[in-house]
């Protein structure tokens, strides 16, 4: 049985306290979609690869464990959040082994893409997302979910607590944003940007 959203959302208050119990039961119950979050990460990975789900969902829990000074909203938050960190702990991964590919980029038009590698694309994408958060937290999170997770329409409707239209206008209008810059900000400062 799916979990409330207003339990959750008291869970993560009473975890931001300190409540261990909290802690165990968000785990316990957001755990499928930590494992579904994790996989999407993963899609496109070869197999063998050093790094597994569980490995991100490990790291996750331990870096969200140990910030307590989150003011948690909702599931969606956490959700965005756990999905940012293991996004960007798979990208400082990659930096070292310039060979691993494991991004969905699907939905970016060619002429973003170019010839550009999908490790290139994700650093130049996750650096424009702290700028899009200051124009709008919840456009951020749409992005999260339904670019570098590729969560269907409702599934990232459902985790954000929005209607499915809020949510599909969110995504065009934060898809456009992106775009804009992707196509403007020239490459090379890009690259460079990536290998400081």
């Amino acid at each position: 049985m799916a979990p409330e959203k207003g339990e959750i959302t008291q869970l993560l208050q009473r975890w931001r306290t300190g409540d261990p119990e909290a802690e165990s039961k968000i785990f316990e119950m957001l755990l499928p979609d930590l494992h579904r979050i994790a996989a999407c990460c993963f899609r496109g990975e070869r197999s063998g690869s050093s790094l597994q789900p569980t490995l991100l969902i490990n790291e996750a829990f331990l870096r969200l464990a140990a910030a307590k000074n989150i003011d948690w909203q909702d599931r969606g938050h956490f959700l965005a959040m756990s999905a940012r960190i293991m996004r960007r702990y798979l990208i400082q991964h990659a930096r070292s082994r310039p060979s691993i590919q494991f991004l969905p980029m699907e939905g970016l038009p060619e002429r973003v893409i170019g010839k550009r590698s999908k490790l290139e694309l994700a650093v130049a994408v996750d650096a424009l997302l702290d700028d899009l958060a200051k124009e709008s937290q919840q456009k951020r999170a749409v992005v999260e979910l339904k670019f570098f997770l590729g969560l269907g329409d409702e599934e990232a409707a459902e985790a954000l607590n929005l209607t499915l239209h809020t949510f599909q206008r969110e995504w065009h209008r934060a898809r456009n944003w992106l775009f804009e810059r992707l196509t403007a900000e020239p490459w090379q400062a890009l690259s460079k940007k990536m290998n400081a």
